[in-house]
């Protein structure tokens, strides 16, 4: 028996029927990385490659509930967020870990991915939500953790270069969090796959080679829960970030076909081969 007790991370997000991305894929993420997973489910979604069909929200209450529920009795080493779903769940999140001592400068390492649109760039949420992400998440956050359609939907900033990241970050930054990490993968014409880490005074630059493979569903979740994970597990921030570059390059490198469109990224490469002799 093993009776010393694993790092814990916690994601507060939604479930995809696919398994592909959202709480699926923190939890897949959080085990091969060495870390007991905790859940928050704010939304189920009715989803395949084909797209999301159909969703229903938890209530507010009972997101808040489950927050409070795991931290209280098991403990926590870091938090992210993916897909928050509505305005009034963002509220709901951002009272709660306030209250339990999630985020701001002395807390819980608090990643946010603000999961604002969908794999097609079409937001996941009205005016409300993106207000009540700015103004309550982002100051909150350890780290955000935006993709280019997510900066154009909180900064307004349309970003197509890679040398317009430096002005996205610094826009991301004055909105309140520690850190920020831009993630250039929908930069295609980019040979490249460029993510860049600012803490307010230096850029960082983290370079991938770029995977010519359609199959990158659930990227964004692997790239957060990995960088999750790695603080959880006592990194430092800029550790975290290379650490979870470091998982969603091989996840995509991996990465495999499943249903009619795009398939997700794996986390088979983390598990060990079974020897059955």
């Amino acid at each position: 028996m093993n009776d010393k007790r694993p790092p814990a991370a916690l994601t507060i997000a939604g479930s995809d029927s696919g398994g592909a991305a959202g709480l699926e894929a923190d939890l897949r993420t959080f085990i091969t990385c060495g870390v007991h997973g905790l859940v928050a489910v704010t939304a189920v979604t009715v989803q395949n490659t084909l797209g999301v069909h159909d969703r229903t929200d938890i209530p507010a209450h009972i997101v808040a509930g489950q927050i409070e529920a795991v931290v209280d009795d098991m403990g926590v080493d870091a938090v992210k967020t993916g897909m928050l779903a509505s305005g009034e769940i963002i509220e709901t999140v951002a009272d709660t870990c306030e209250r339990v001592g999630i985020g701001g400068d002395t807390g819980v390492p608090f990643v946010v991915d603000p999961v604002a649109a969908s794999m097609h760039g079409h937001p996941l949420f009205d005016d409300t939500g993106l207000t009540a992400l700015r103004d309550r998440l982002l100051p909150m956050a350890t780290i955000v953790t935006p993709n280019l359609d997510e900066v154009r939907l909180l900064t307004g900033l349309e970003v197509t270069r890679r040398e317009q990241m430096r002005d996205a970050a610094v826009a991301l930054r004055e909105l309140g969090p520690r850190f920020v990490l831009v993630k250039g993968g929908h930069l295609t014409d980019d040979p490249e796959c460029v993510d860049l880490l600012f803490d307010g005074t230096t850029f960082t630059e983290l370079p991938a080679p770029r995977v010519d493979t359609p199959h990158t569903h659930g990227a964004g979740d692997a790239m957060a829960s990995a960088l999750t994970s790695g603080l959880a597990r006592g990194m430092s921030i800029p550790e975290a970030t290379r650490f979870g570059k470091w998982y969603v390059s091989n996840a995509v490198r991996h990465s495999y076909p499943m249903g009619a469109k795009v398939g997700p990224v794996s986390a088979f490469w983390r598990v060990a081969e079974e020897d059955r002799e």
